[in-house]
């Protein structure tokens, strides 16, 4: 089962290991990221920075094996890089991450033409799309680098895009 959805710019890194694994006990890591899936030094890194289980899967390759993590009775972290690629699982091609309805975004770094929301939390319009789409679908797009820094939910962000 999926247990907890995170976007995070790092994705596997101190604070999911030290932090969130700890508020949201898991058995395992799942990181959906094509480039980091092929890329074994990338993929080594994620592997080696816990003792927990980790998955470092394409996206291709997570959809494949969907069904098997839903049907588990443990419980996996599901991890993107960016708003985009967790849209494209969850509405694109409707992936249901067990009971879980909360998406909690960490980390995006300032980029060029990227709008800031919070210390550390910036998105790109792409991104901004891609939660808009996913509130849309039902989803509580969080942002919380920290559970005590959490600055709150894509509604109260979502007219600096237009929206």
């Amino acid at each position: 089962m999926i247990s907890f959805v995170r976007i995070d710019d790092r994705i596997i890194h101190g604070q999911i290991i030290t932090r969130w694994s700890k508020e949201y006990p898991c058995d395992g890591i799942i990181a959906v990221n094509d480039k980091a899936a092929t890329t074994p030094v990338l993929k080594q890194s994620f592997v080696a920075s816990t003792d927990k289980k980790v998955f470092v899967w394409t996206k291709e390759h997570f959809l494949e094996k969907l069904q098997t993590v839903l049907d588990s009775d443990k419980k996996y972290f599901l991890i993107t890089k960016n708003p985009v690629d967790m849209a494209e699982l969850l509405v694109t091609n409707k992936v249901v991450p067990s009971a879980v309805k909360r998406i909690v975004v960490g980390p995006c770094n300032d980029r060029p033409g990227a709008i800031k929301l919070g210390q550390n939390q910036s998105l790109i319009k792409e991104e901004a799309e891609a939660c808009e789409a996913m509130t849309n679908a039902g989803y509580d797009v969080y942002f919380a680098l920290l559970q005590e820094t959490a600055i709150g939910s894509w509604p109260k962000f979502r007219s600096k895009f237009g929206y």
